[in-house]
């Protein structure tokens, strides 16, 4: 964000100023304008990265200066958000249709969606600030691991350790969410319809209020893609802002990204506060998982922020902890032992494992492994 110029446009000085002091607290450079034709003016003059525009002014209206910008090369492709005081649906589809990128309407919750949305529109990596609630990211290097079910009661732990905490759960495994079968969540809710929302309605307000509470699962879910279809028209443009307001709006946000390491998840690996990465004891899989891991070193990750698990989800045979941690190169944090088909009946019962099974080595492994990731993500999030 460094070297990145923002115009913030605002006929009310008092908004003008809090607007641009927020921005330069975020480390952006800000230029000011008090009305429509000197905001045209500079950024005809002073080319900026961003403008930042309530679309409210005495002397041009917003959609009018957008139109007036689109039309000139100089301005043309400059991203143009509205901050506005106008909260009417009316008057957002209208600067929109007249070339706003996104209206966003002044509420208390405002700053930090627009200094995501800038982040977005100039470049910066996803969801790069660690605000808010802790981030939590499973993924594993192939199918089959266990790992969205492992999410799943592993935040169910972490819900029942800290009651007082507010628990999301997202469900970004693609082409098709796998989340929602284990829990038993059957609303239409879900990730894809998310993301075809406007930012500026992303508030951490709307997630807490509309995500559905799974009660015997002690957290709030965001569901993944119903369908392959779906999940090919995801907009993967919103996942930062998705990602943002969650943090703002819980504790703990549990990530369950499967096997997906591609440009939309490699930002969110990169930003979060721990790394649980599942491996099974087949020799494939471990050797695929040092592949990954390999690759995610080379990205700046740190051993000290993964979470490794050994989950023998398919039977006594594979590799030994030890064997999997020499071909890996990292330290495996818990081996989950066999649970036989207690995993599959829990699931298919839309049970956490704990709960279905309290008294098994399983259950005690898993709240002990809950509670050690609830605390090292906590202290990594201190340093």
């Amino acid at each position: 964000m460094a070297g990145k110029n923002v115009l913030v446009i605002d006929a009310d000085a008092a908004s003008l100023s809090y607007v641009s002091a927020a921005l330069h607290k975020a480390g952006y450079q800000v230029l000011r304008a008090g009305s429509g034709r000197e905001g045209l003016v500079a950024a005809w003059r002073d080319h900026p990265d961003v403008i930042v525009m309530d679309p409210v002014t005495a002397d041009l209206k917003g959609e009018d200066f957008a139109v007036r910008l689109r039309s000139d090369a100089r301005t043309s492709k400059t991203p143009l958000i509205a901050l506005s005081s106008d909260p009417l649906h009316s008057r957002a589809r209208a600067c929109l249709d007249a070339g706003f990128k996104e209206y966003l309407v002044k509420t208390g919750e405002a700053i930090p969606v627009l200094v995501e949305m800038i982040g977005r529109l100039t470049g910066a990596p996803v969801s790069a600030a660690k605000d808010g609630g802790l981030l939590i990211v499973f993924l594993s290097a192939k199918g089959g691991t266990g790992t969205s079910s492992l999410c799943a009661n592993i935040a169910m732990n972490v819900a029942v350790n800290q009651p007082e905490a507010r628990i999301a759960v997202v469900d970004m495994v693609l082409p098709i969410g796998s989340i929602a079968e284990i829990v038993g969540y059957e609303g239409d809710q879900n990730l894809v319809m998310i993301a075809e929302m406007p930012s500026s309605e992303m508030t951490p307000d709307f997630f807490r209020k509309s995500l559905t509470e799974m009660s015997a699962w002690h957290f709030h879910l965001l569901a993944g893609s119903p369908d392959p279809e779906s999940g090919n028209q995801l907009n993967v443009g919103k996942i930062g802002d998705i990602v943002h307001s969650l943090r703002l709006g819980y504790d703990f946000v549990f990530l369950d990204l499967g096997r997906s390491l591609s440009r939309i998840s490699l930002p969110l690996i990169e930003n979060a506060d721990l790394v649980a990465m599942i491996v099974s004891t087949d020799l494939s899989t471990v050797t695929l998982t040092k592949t990954v891991w390999d690759y995610l070193k080379t990205k700046g990750l740190q051993a000290s922020s993964v979470f490794t698990i050994l989950n023998r989800a398919v039977g006594l045979e594979g590799l030994t902890k030890a064997e999997a941690e020499k071909i890996i190169g990292v330290d495996i944090k818990t081996a989950m032992p066999y649970l036989g088909g207690n995993f599959a009946l829990a699931n298919n019962q839309h049970q956490p494992i704990t709960t279905k099974f309290p008294n098994d080595t399983a259950s005690i492994v898993l709240k002990d492994t809950s509670r050690q990731m609830a605390e090292l993500a906590r202290h990594l999030r201190s340093l």
